[in-house]
């Protein structure tokens, strides 16, 4: 069982987060769930606004599994070619469709065990889909939440799947994808990899890692945060 006192901070925590960020959301954009999966698989090692931009001519050529594994690879690297790794990630999308299709009969499977079994999908990307397409909680572990729960003292653990375990029994279960996307919105706004925001943190007061690499000055501070995130 967590320790109580760790239980209250983290959740105090979450909720000034929600106070400071109320339109936190997945920043990818997205219809169905075929295509969340598929800006999600694509946004490794690129940004989401590069991912969103490529995204209506992607899916006006390919709407559906089924479209997307007979898709011409020249014309799908040509789509993707902007976000990079681009004959990489034809690839896997090449897969993705034929695995949709031939397993799951061109639909989107609602579970985690079945998502992860997907070329290209592990549990964050799994997690990403459950919590925004089916409404099914997941806590999803990008490097912005790993990052920002071990400055928060909720974990010491690196490896996303422990990352996940150890932060879900702090939370109601139902509080998961919100909270990921709470953690992920401060990562990207305002605790930075490099010199986080800590003078204009909403939440330095229960950070243990609060001055320990960035400004704690509030006008110096002020000059980090970001209006929009940009990973």
């Amino acid at each position: 069982m967590p320790d109580v006192a760790l239980v209250r901070r983290a959740r105090k925590v979450d909720r000034v987060l929600a106070e400071t960020y109320p339109d936190a959301r997945c920043e990818l954009d997205f219809d169905d769930p075929f295509q969340l999966l598929v800006v999600t698989v694509l946004s490794a090692q690129t940004t989401d606004k590069r991912v969103n931009a490529v995204r209506p001519t992607l899916f006006a050529a390919y709407p559906d599994p089924a479209a997307m594994a007979a898709a011409d690879r020249a014309h799908l690297e040509q789509i993707l070619g902007p976000l990079g790794f681009f004959r990489a990630k034809t690839d896997a999308l090449l897969k993705l469709g034929q695995a949709l299709v031939e397993r799951y009969d061109g639909q989107v499977p609602g579970r985690l065990e079945d998502l992860v079994t997907l070329p290209g999908v592990g549990r964050k990307t799994a997690n990403v889909v459950l919590g925004n397409a089916f409404d099914v909680p997941g806590i999803t572990v990008d490097t912005h939440f790993g990052r920002l729960a071990r400055r928060l003292g909720w974990t010491e653990q690196t490896d996303p799947v422990k990352v996940e375990h150890e932060i879900a029994a702090l939370f109601p279960k139902r509080d998961w994808t919100m909270l990921s996307h709470h953690l992920i919105w401060h990562g990207r706004r305002r605790c930075h990899a490099r010199r986080p925001a800590c003078g204009a943190c909403p939440v330095a007061r229960w950070c243990p890692a609060y001055g320990a690499e960035g400004p704690t000055d509030p006008v110096e501070a002020a000059k980090l945060v970001r209006a929009e995130g940009r990973a």
